[in-house]
């Protein structure tokens, strides 16, 4: 995905990268935004402005959700007004969370253009969004559910995971 991402972006071969953010959905895709700036760095020669977006306050579940929502600040270290942003998760589903991060950088400036980076792209979306760069699509029932791991997290090793939901009445 870095190498798409450089090659889509030639200010990113020839000078720094001031005018591309890498924003990653908190938690796993901040987490896929900071491996990805390393690794455009360590190519290309240049650094990428990364940052956070937390996306709780524009979820279409929160008045659903019972307990209270945890907040953590989101973190972007450019203006984002005529900036060229990179939102970055780690697995594209539904696209709910996409929406709602979309609201999230909308509410914060004015980019020239979004565009998406997924780890794991696993189809059945609800809403018409689409990643520009993928780096696997892992096509998967909706009785499955996908589980990335990092080791920022506090894994032993980074994984992919494909899970089976536990069937309505099993807990």
């Amino acid at each position: 995905m870095a190498h798409e991402i450089i090659e889509a972006h030639e200010d990113c071969t020839h000078e720094a990268c001031t005018k591309v953010v890498l924003v990653g959905i908190r938690r796993r895709g901040s987490h896929l935004a900071h491996r990805l700036a390393r690794r455009i760095a360590a190519i290309a020669g240049t650094p990428v402005a990364v940052g956070t977006l937390d996306i709780t306050l524009y979820r279409d579940d929160l008045r659903r959700r019972a307990d209270s929502p945890e907040l953590v600040r989101t973190e972007i270290p450019i203006d984002m007004n005529g900036a060229v942003v990179i939102l970055v998760d780690d697995v594209l589903y539904t696209g709910r969370s996409v929406r709602a991060a979309l609201e999230g950088l909308i509410a914060l400036g004015r980019p020239a253009r979004i565009e998406l980076a997924v780890l794991v792209d696993r189809g059945h979306r609800e809403l018409p969004i689409r990643a520009d760069y993928v780096g696997k699509n892992l096509p998967t029932t909706p009785a499955e559910t996908i589980r990335v791991r990092f080791t920022e997290d506090g894994e032993t090793e980074d994984a992919v995971c494909v899970l089976a939901l536990p069937a309505e009445g099993e807990a």
